[in-house]
């Protein structure tokens, strides 16, 4: 034997079977969260509960995925073709940017509508992955909030209106 493949006597493997917990227990927290919710609708036959649920059973298998990797003893590390570097620090302008994104339709949607919500978090999202195009990246959000908006209402879905006017511009006189 070399020094080299020596191991410690009594030394356990480094294997994160945290992780695999972790995951499950996020599973089983999902499935506690859709026996809350309804799981059936009375217009589309399908409730907000069964995606939770479908989430919570997902992420359990994957965990059970997960720990039957760790108890082979296959090891997490960065594959050849991913450019990250492990040691690198977070970028937090982007991670800022990226936050920002998903809070964006929290605080517009009311006020601002589907399709200017989707344009400002597509072009936020975009900015924080590294795009410097503000127009074409907000044009291109616009499209894809207006083909959703437009497809979920020939469901009979309603997301909210897709452009409201802003209150002041409410109140000319050429009514708007």
């Amino acid at each position: 034997m070399t020094p080299d493949n020596i191991e410690k006597v009594g030394a356990a493997p480094d294997r994160p079977w945290w992780l695999a917990a972790v995951v499950i227990a996020l599973g089983a927290l999902w499935l506690y969260g859709s026996t809350q919710l309804a799981q059936t609708a009375a217009y589309a036959k399908i409730g907000p509960g069964l995606y939770l649920a479908i989430c919570g059973f997902g992420l359990i298998g994957l965990g059970v995925l997960l720990a039957i990797q760790i108890a082979r003893g296959e090891r997490f590390e960065a594959q050849d073709a991913e450019d990250a570097m492990a040691g690198a620090p977070a970028h937090w302008p982007a991670l800022l940017t990226a936050v920002a994104a998903a809070a964006v339709p929290m605080y517009t949607m009311q006020r601002l509508g589907f399709v200017v919500s989707a344009a400002l978090m597509f072009a936020l999202t975009t900015r924080a992955f590294g795009s410097r195009r503000l127009l074409l990246d907000t044009a291109i959000g616009a499209a894809i909030g207006a083909v959703a908006w437009y497809g979920f209402s020939l469901l009979g879905v309603e997301l909210g209106a897709s452009f409201k006017v802003p209150k002041p511009l409410q109140l000319l006189p050429f009514g708007i």
